[in-house]
């Protein structure tokens, strides 16, 4: 009798333990799936901050020049037009409540923005070397309008470069704060294991 009162006390016992320590794991990927999209929210607002000040200064600049500076500040509000709705949609995205992820989920997710923002900086790179094609056409054919428009372009791709290589920094350092149990996983014959801890 007294050997069952002890396991059974031995199950609840384990139970508790181990439901401490899943609920304490969650918590953990909670905190950090949340401080990814706080990275992300903040950096539509620099996103859109920059935007709304090319749009402001492109309207009046365009407005008091000519030749290929008023093309160059055409661009510029063309171009953050897009830039505000990128900004806005990213913010909106980054605002909605996080669900609870699995581990899994938020190893996609952490991985998922590291590449785009990779492939958004291989795309920066286009956006200047067209710029600069467009600048060297627009001398070669005497064609102010191109040349300016090739400025702008130049520009805004090195924003976007160096905004892009940031958040890339933040999220590729933040990656590295993944909660300590994803060291714990073991690959074994059976397929993936969690070790827990007994101390």
């Amino acid at each position: 009798m007294q050997s069952k009162t002890a396991f059974f006390l031995l199950i609840v016992f384990s139970s508790c333990f181990f439901a401490n320590e899943l609920m304490a794991q969650q918590q953990e990927l909670d905190f950090f799936n949340t401080t990814r999209t706080d990275f992300n929210r903040k950096g539509m607002v620099i996103l859109g901050s920059w935007a709304v000040g090319n749009m402001l200064w492109g309207g009046i600049a365009a407005s008091q020049t000519t030749g290929s500076d008023k093309a160059f500040h055409q661009m510029n509000l063309y171009w953050n037009s897009v830039n505000l709705i990128i900004a806005g949609f990213g913010y909106w995205q980054a605002s909605k409540s996080p669900e609870a992820m699995s581990l899994w989920e938020t190893i996609e997710a952490q991985q998922g923005i590291e590449k785009v923002l990779l492939v958004n900086a291989a795309l920066d790179f286009g956006y200047m070397a067209g710029g600069l094609y467009l600048k060297e056409r627009g001398l070669r054919k005497n064609n102010e309008r191109l040349q300016g428009f090739g400025k702008s372009i130049i520009l805004q791709g090195a924003f976007l470069l160096t905004f892009d290589a940031i958040m890339y920094g933040f999220h590729s350092h933040h990656a590295q704060a993944l909660p300590e149990f994803v060291n714990q996983l073991s690959l074994g014959p059976t397929g993936f294991s969690l070790r827990i801890p007994l101390q």
